[in-house]
Parts: C-alpha cells; structure tokens; sequence
C-alpha cells in the first residue's frame, strides 16, 4: 500500500516500492526510499490519544496528527525501515534494511546504521559515524562524530531495571566500541578510545584509552592500537 501526505516536500526523491510517507516530511535531492518504509509514525501519547477518542487508526488520521520527518540529500533508506515523527537526518546517511528509529532522534551527515539496528527514543547520532548490524541504543544515547560501532554492540540508560532514573551513555568522537560490547547506563567512553569486542564497560573510559573485559579494565592506548593495526594490515 502508498500513501503519500498532501503536507509532504519531496524533491527529487526515488521510492522503489510501497511506502507511508506522514505529515509535514521533508526529503531531499537524489534520496532512495525502499519498499515498505514508513516516514512519520506518530508518538506512542497520540496513537493512545486516538484509541481513547474511539477514532478509527488509519493513514488519513495518523498523518492529520503527524509531524513528520526530514530526510537530507542522496540519503537511502532500506526496505522496510520505520521512521518515526520529529527525526532529523542528514544528508548522505544510509540505513540497513529493518532499521528503526524512534521519535525526535538525529542523525548526522554522512552517518550508517546497519541493518536491525534500533535508536530506540531520542537519540543523537554524529557526522560520519559507521553502526554496524543490530546495535541498540536507547533513550538518551549520544554518538559523537566519527564513532565506529560494531554489530550488536548493546548500550543501556537504567543501571537498576526497571527504575524512573535513566542516564544516558556518551561516546566521544573518534572512539572505537568492537562487537558485542555492553555499555552500562551512565558512562562516558572518552574520544579515541576503544573498547573491546565482548566487553561490559561498568565506568568512564578515558580518552585514547583501550579497555577490554568483564568488567572493562584498561590494557593499553589508542597509540599501541593503531601500531598493533598496522602489523595485522600487514600480515605480521
């Protein structure tokens, strides 16, 4: 099924197959839409708004209350992939296919966030930052520019579940979080730091510092690191 809203600006814009495009979106230039994405989802308090009115949850109503989102230049959105109202994203940001993103996120330019993957309530995404295949970030998260995030890297913003007490997590810009890694609700993970594959960071990480374990414990610097790199570009 398409539906398109009669408030949407779109420029330019290539959809491959069904799409729900809601509220006042806005997409730019040379963007990709795949099949069966849905732009503008409303917030949960406004779907449970309408169910309290007894008004029926169609598309005309759903994008009467919608605000929509807006999508940069040469972004492509894979199939599948749910948006929901007040996201911002840059341009030349890609998404996997079956990624969500939950309402009043940003997205910096020229960001990736890989298939499965989930920004699940407000969360702020940097420039140029690589999210691999199902990573989770919650409420509250922020990713600073030029952050790698491997696949199923988990972040959490309640140190106590459940408790009315979340804390987000910082990734400072440049850092490294390697695969499968787990980071407890409250830390900062300093610039240029690196973090483990499988690590439970429990506390900072200071910049260009290189952490790994159960808990996290510091091993060594982001120096030693790019050095050990190169030797394994090199096959040494």
């Amino acid at each position: 099924m398409n539906f398109l809203s009669p408030r949407a600006s779109i420029s330019n814009a290539l959809f491959e197959g069904d799409h729900i495009v809601l509220g006042t979106t806005s997409i730019g230039d040379g963007t990709i839409i795949g099949h069966n994405v849905v732009l503008g989802y409303p917030i949960r308090s406004k779907i449970l708004n309408l169910i309290r009115e007894g008004k029926s949850i169609d598309f005309q109503i759903l994008d009467k209350v919608s605000e929509g989102v807006t999508i940069g230049k040469f972004c492509i959105i894979r199939s599948d992939s749910i948006i929901y109202e007040g996201v911002k994203i840059g341009n030349n940001v890609e998404t996997g296919h079956k990624v969500l993103i939950r309402e009043h996120s940003v997205v910096g330019e020229g960001s990736k966030i890989g298939s499965f993957s989930v920004l699940d309530g407000i969360v702020k995404v940097g420039k140029n930052v690589s999210i691999q295949t199902g990573v989770y970030l919650p409420h509250l998260t922020i990713v600073e520019d030029n952050v790698f995030l491997g696949p199923h890297v988990r972040v959490t913003n309640d140190k106590y579940p459940p408790s009315s007490k979340l804390r987000g997590v910082t990734i400072g810009r440049g850092a490294v979080i390697g695969s499968g890694a787990i980071l407890i609700a409250g830390i900062k993970v300093g610039e240029y730091a690196v973090v483990g594959a499988g690590a439970v960071v429990t506390k900072d990480v200071p910049p260009k510092a290189v952490v790994v374990g159960v808990p996290a414990k510091v091993i060594g610097s982001r120096d030693e690191y790019e050095e050990r790199k190169k030797l394994w570009e090199k096959g040494a």
